[in-house]
């Protein structure tokens, strides 16, 4: 069955916008059973609101760490799990340059 352009209603800000027949194969094809409720402009709003992205008014949060390299106090945007040596920026960045021992 060939797919067409379906107009749905935004449940954000209530406005037209169009489902395309390329957007509901790209649906298809990952298995998701339920169509878009929100028009891009909402959805991309929702999206940096939900993930704090980096384009948004709210500040990152950072967490304190000392650096397993050299020791000194620095924060990391991640909540370090404890498993893993953490670096400061300096560090972690002469760590990348060097060549993997795996």
């Amino acid at each position: 069955m060939a797919l067409s352009d379906k107009t749905l209603i935004c449940v954000e800000c209530g406005g037209e916008f169009i489902f395309t027949a390329g957007e509901q194969e790209f649906f298809n094809a990952r298995g998701f059973s339920n169509e878009p409720k929100r028009c891009r402009s909402c959805r991309a709003v929702r999206r940096t609101e939900q993930r704090g992205g980096m384009y948004s008014d709210q500040p990152r949060e950072m967490y304190p760490i000392v650096c397993a390299e050299c020791g000194n106090d620095a924060m990391v945007p991640f909540r370090p799990r404890g498993d893993r040596p953490v670096y400061c920026s300096d560090c972690f960045g002469k760590t990348k340059a060097e060549p993997s021992e795996f």
